[in-house]
């Protein structure tokens, strides 16, 4: 029987459209607005050009070489433009510009957040978005209704292409740490210079962002208004707080056999929960591995881990505890234990990616790392994984890709990072060692290492003038002479160009 995981908070790349051979099918009768935005060229878009630099994960010390992106961005009230989390990742400058005039404006990012993908821009010129009206949220979207996007020309001609929703449920976004709501669209949509971020509108009001797009099956996911709903209100208080978690794996249990060992002899439903995240919300309210949950609030869980909405109908109840709840919210779990009924009261709060011994992602801050002698060490993060392309599950060293995947089991405290000896530079320190790399370190002189303030800390206390290296995997140890160690350092930092020998959190 196959787990299903619920980490419910609000990661990475967005794929950009890429091209379509196919025409777009342009919506013969617009609406009077948007015929009216049209005709003056005042439609509630601008476009975002956005320059970066993502850091390498390879060589810690260094960043990659420069991006540029160009998007869409939807204008919303308050002066503010929202547009996917994924465009404004590693940024160093935002520029906003006016489609009909070629205006720009510099813009800062007020609120991102790469869980739910999505980030709201305001520009510097506090009157550049005047004269176009703000886009309302469209929260009423169901299967079957008619979604446009719009994308602009370079000429700035609005171009729209209809696409009908097909699907609403609960999928992957990019930081690949809980499922939310998601919108699925048949579409014959175009790539165009600006494709990067694209709105979705229905009735003139928008519906939801461009999430992602295959060209050959014509399918695209979307972002949906309630979850632009929530992050906006979120982003309005006093501090942003992020979408809600849980913190629980748990199994359908269509199968007889899981419910008799729950202890389950009503009606057919609940799921099972397999593990409980210590120190996480669901923990904390004392829920436990072998609960049956019922129900949330008033809405019944089907054996599916499905609730059914007034809205979508069967939905799975994640939807519940992000869409529908915010951090600091209370929920009420109905859960079987050992075939009695048990009501927990739940404090929902976001887990941030800090809280991770893996962090599933780690955007806009440099990497951490730590190089002793020409041994590199770093600490052990998706992101890091992520270096080795789209297929980095498969391609990745596969101990880190299993450490990465069962840390909730293998690490239950989850107050430690995993310390890794990632490459080893050419010195006199390290002869002998050039092929060494992908190993997770356990000690360093002795001491347990959980993190590079370890490892820093205990390189201070060589081993009978050694620096005393232990891995889990051969070679096991390694020995680096601590005297050689420091006298080299100034040379190794000037041979490949370091600009320091350490970045520590």
């Amino acid at each position: 029987m196959r787990g299903v995981t619920l980490l419910l908070v609000s990661l990475l790349a967005v794929a950009p459209v890429v091209e379509s051979k196919q025409t777009p099918v342009a919506v013969k009768k617009l609406s009077p607005s948007v015929e009216q935005a049209v005709r003056t060229k005042e439609v509630s878009l601008v476009r975002v050009n956005v320059t970066g630099q993502p850091y390498d994960y390879f060589r810690p010390w260094q960043k990659k070489a420069s991006f540029s992106k160009r998007a869409l961005g939807a204008v919303l009230p308050n002066q503010r433009v929202l547009v996917t989390a994924d465009l404004v990742a590693n940024q160093n400058y935002v520029e906003l510009e006016r489609a009909e005039s070629g205006d720009k404006s510099a813009a800062d990012v007020v609120v991102v957040d790469y869980e739910a993908n999505l980030a709201l821009l305001e520009p510097a010129d506090k009157d550049f978005l005047k004269g176009l009206q703000p886009l309302d949220l469209a929260l009423d979207t169901v299967v079957g209704d008619r979604l446009s996007a719009w994308q602009l020309e370079s000429t700035g001609a609005l171009v729209i292409t209809e696409g009908i929703v097909s699907t609403v449920g609960m999928t992957r976004y990019p930081a690949d740490v809980a499922d939310f709501l998601t919108y699925r669209l048949s579409i014959p949509m175009q790539y165009r210079d600006n494709s990067y971020t694209v709105p979705l509108v229905k009735n003139n009001k928008l519906a939801a962002l461009l999430l992602r797009f295959d060209p050959r099956t014509q399918v695209l996911d979307a972002i949906p208004a309630p979850i632009i709903a929530h992050f906006l209100k979120d982003a309005a208080g006093p501090s942003y707080r992020g979408f809600p978690s849980l913190g629980i794996n748990f199994f359908p249990t269509r199968d007889p056999e899981l419910r008799k060992l729950a202890g389950d002899t009503g009606k057919q439903g609940g799921v099972y929960v397999s593990s409980v995240e210590p120190g996480q919300p669901a923990a904390k309210a004392g829920l436990q591995a072998g609960d049956m949950i019922e129900a949330v609030g008033d809405n019944q869980i089907d054996e599916n881990g499905n609730y059914v909405d007034p809205l979508y109908g069967k939905i799975g109840f994640g939807n519940l505890l992000t869409a529908k709840a915010f951090s600091g919210d209370t929920a009420t779990i109905h859960v079987r234990r050992e075939g009695k009924p048990v009501t927990l009261t739940v404090k929902l709060a976001h887990r941030s990616e800090d809280d991770y011994v893996i962090p599933p992602y780690n955007i806009d801050d440099p990497p951490a790392y730590y190089v002793l002698g020409g041994l590199i060490f770093q600490e052990l993060s998706r992101q890091y994984l992520k270096e080795w392309g789209s297929n980095w599950q498969k391609d990745a060293p596969q101990d880190f890709v299993y450490l990465d995947r069962f840390q909730t089991e293998l690490f239950p405290e989850a107050k430690q990072r995993v310390v890794i000896l990632s490459q080893v530079l050419p010195a006199n320190a390290t002869i002998g060692y050039e092929d060494v790399s992908y190993l997770v370190v356990k000690k360093v002189n002795g001491k347990e290492i959980h993190s590079l303030g370890d490892l820093a800390e205990a390189v201070k206390s060589p081993v009978d003038g050694f620096h005393v290296i232990e891995t889990v995997d051969d070679p096991k140890q390694l020995e680096l002479d601590a005297t050689e160690v420091t006298a080299e350092a100034p040379e190794l930092q000037k041979n490949y160009s370091l600009p320091a020998l350490q970045r520590l959190r």
